[in-house]
């Protein structure tokens, strides 16, 4: 691993995300303004290796401005996630040969990333592709069909997965990163949910042409066990930390505001009530720090085949933190009362708990317990 360097400061960026947060979520329209910011700030190119125009920051560093975004605008706060869970994957995975001229000339442009790793085949399997790589010559051609591309339509590259061949088996993929003028995009759905709606995530036919240099040339099974599946879960944890921080800060407010009404008489009933939320949150902060950890130390390791252990642990941190979200937003609602649910009031929650009931389907949990049941026969503890 390269030495990191300072990481940019993310202040400007998360003022200008918390500015837009509203608007944002009411039209279901892109955070230009904040990822606009991130480009010009150097946020979008931080964690790629300093030796190829990064600055190598760190896992725990990514997590903390995460976490941060999260606080003011979670669809800010996601694009940012998942930008950096693929810009991880080139600073691990392509650092030599064409692949290191790939990964230097998005750290050039501060290029925005996104991933189309699901297909309508598979669904939602993203171990396994019906779809292929065609190579001719020095030229790939990948069509795919993806039910859901993340902010598709605004990203400079998508890294999509692809069987190796047209005759490999669905489990031998690779890793393409596609460029936006390499790419034709063929809207296949909308995008009006309920949270992370500046995600902009509808499903999309893919097709590309692009060079054969922009294979990442390491199995997308080792990109996934080592990069992908770790760094989302940690990075979109520290996003979801973020939010129940955010609805917190607004108990908290409304908690106080009761025990200068009842000055005099004792604590509010509230209090009671917010000091148990409070154990929560705590719990919730421990637990996505000490994976947060467990992944700094992998990677300090060195280690090239993650044990099951690791595997369960990560998928666990993203069922826990997908589930405690709700609990926390839901009970800082309640302490709020009904100024919590105007959606005129400081207090208001109806943001917060929308995108606090998304967790739960990004990646179905349902199907990450499925996985967990088939690491578990092969676990030793």
């Amino acid at each position: 691993m390269s030495a990191a360097v300072e990481a940019p400061d993310p202040t400007t960026t998360i003022a200008v995300a918390a500015d837009h947060a509203d608007d944002v979520d009411r039209n279901a329209r892109f955070p230009f303004e904040a990822v606009d910011e991130m480009r010009a700030s150097g946020l979008l190119s931080c964690s790629l290796p300093v030796e190829l125009g990064g600055r190598s920051t760190s896992i725990t560093d990514l997590c903390a401005i995460a976490r941060k975004l999260g606080a003011v605008c979670s669809s800010t706060a996601m694009i940012f996630a998942m930008h950096h869970t693929q810009a991880l994957s080139l600073r691990f995975h392509a650092t030599s040969g064409d692949a290191a001229d790939l990964t230097r000339a998005i750290a050039e442009q501060n290029a925005l990333l996104a991933s189309a790793t699901t297909e309508i085949t598979t669904g939602g399997d993203t171990g396994n592709s019906t779809c292929a790589v065609v190579v001719d010559g020095g030229t790939v051609t990948l069509d795919k069909n993806a039910p859901v591309i993340s902010y598709g339509e605004y990203a400079d590259y998508i890294c999509a997965t692809a069987r190796r061949t047209p005759d490999s088996p669905g489990g031998d993929q690779v890793l393409v990163a596609c460029p936006r003028e390499d790419t034709r995009l063929e809207k296949t759905g909308t995008w009006d949910v309920l949270g992370f709606r500046g995600t902009c995530s509808p499903g999309f036919l893919l097709h590309a042409e692009t060079t054969v240099a922009n294979v990442i040339p390491v199995d997308y099974s080792t990109i996934s066990a080592t990069t992908m599946l770790p760094a989302s879960h940690t990075l979109w944890a520290s996003v979801w930390l973020g939010i129940s921080d955010a609805a917190m800060t607004k108990a908290r407010a409304q908690v106080r505001a009761a025990a200068r009404r009842s000055a005099g008489s004792g604590p509010p009933p509230q209090a009671v009530k917010f000091a148990d939320l409070i154990v929560i949150h705590q719990s919730f902060e421990s637990s996505v720090r000490r994976e947060i950890e467990r992944y700094e130390d992998f990677l300090a390791g060195g280690e090239t085949d993650p044990t099951i252990g690791f595997a369960l642990a990560m998928n666990n941190l993203k069922l826990e933190a997908s589930t405690v979200i709700v609990d926390v937003v839901v009970g800082a609602l309640q302490l709020c009362g009904i100024s919590g649910y105007r959606e005129d009031h400081p207090a208001s929650m109806g943001r917060l708990l929308r995108d606090a009931f998304g967790p739960q389907l990004m990646v179905s949990n349902d199907r990450i317990r499925a996985n967990n049941a088939q690491l578990v026969l092969a676990y030793r503890s």
